[in-house]
């Protein structure tokens, strides 16, 4: 029997090497260590006021903060949540965070949530959806929370580090952005779709709005309609509305959309490729299947 351990456990060993590590977690990618982009300043660290010190210097080891001196440091508080979003509550708790890393015109958005079992409601892809409605672009954002959070505050802390940069922003396109994040993660747990495809769903959306420039609520409308159709999405009368509303304050924001199109499609781009990645990886899903058909040949040859 002992033999029979050792054997198995040599298998269980072997098999975590050939299983491929990406399958069982996923790791977010720090920013480059390139030093400071002089043009911009420093990186700009936004803490939740409520973390606690313990909680502040968790989240400064996910954000890889090992020296102060070549970061900016900043709060978010609750009254920060009331300057950047109409109806925004000045009692609220804040505790995800952010790095903000300005990059030079043409870079894009690139959003990493290092600490992802701690985001529990929005993506990486919904952030970058709402900045753009907010108006930022061109930065690489690392976002962390020491403990299990939505991740909503962490939008507000990077409005305000972009307005610390020396920025501004227009506070109509920020509004529409926080409302286009609370729209996502309703659809995400109350309609029951992936996120994934509540970020297609979006960006196809605003894609349609960026290249047809509807005139009125009623041609946005039709936009939605045609894509929930072609995605295959059934949402209730009152989420299909919501979605109405939100896109046609969309429309009517102060928005260069030819520009406003291409970066669509780079996001675009992005959510298929994950999509694909997960739904279409039939050499991943096989190995699975073999590695646990392997196991259980394993424990039964344990009784024989």
């Amino acid at each position: 029997m002992k033999k029979n351990s050792v054997r198995f456990v040599s298998f269980l060993l072997a098999a975590s090497l050939i299983l491929p590590s990406g399958a069982l977690a996923s790791t977010g990618s720090s920013s480059s260590d390139e030093g400071i982009n002089e043009k911009f300043g420093m990186p700009i660290v936004v803490y939740g006021a409520d973390l606690t010190e313990s909680e502040k210097a968790s989240v400064k080891d996910s954000l890889e903060v090992t020296n102060e001196s070549e970061v900016e440091e900043i709060s978010v508080t609750g009254e920060d949540l009331v300057n950047y979003i109409k109806d925004g509550d000045a009692s609220a708790r804040m505790f995800s965070s952010a790095k903000i890393t300005r990059q030079d015109a043409g870079k894009g958005l690139v959003i990493d949530i290092v600490t992802e079992d701690n985001i529990t409601q929005v993506t990486a892809e919904m952030y970058e959806n709402a900045m753009l409605t907010a108006g930022i672009e061109d930065a690489t954002v690392e976002v962390a929370a020491p403990k299990k959070v939505t991740g909503h505050s962490a939008l507000v802390g990077i409005y305000k580090a972009y307005e610390v940069s020396g920025e501004t922003l227009d506070k109509e396109r920020t509004d529409v952005a926080n409302e286009e994040l609370s729209v996502a993660t309703i659809l995400a747990n109350k309609s029951d779709i992936d996120e994934a495809k509540v970020s297609e769903l979006l960006t196809e959306i605003k894609k349609d709005i960026a290249e047809q420039n509807p005139a009125t609520k009623e041609e946005v409308e039709k936009i939605v309609q045609e894509q929930l159709t072609n995605l295959k999405i059934e949402l209730s009368p009152e989420d299909r509305q919501l979605l109405i509303d939100l896109m046609d304050k969309i429309r009517q924001l102060d928005i260069d959309f030819s520009k406003w199109s291409d970066q669509l499609n780079d996001l675009s781009k992005t959510i298929e490729d994950k999509i694909g990645n997960i739904v279409d990886d039939e050499g991943f899903w096989q190995s699975v299947k073999n590695f646990f058909n392997n196991l259980i040949d394993s424990i039964r040859s344990l009784f024989n």
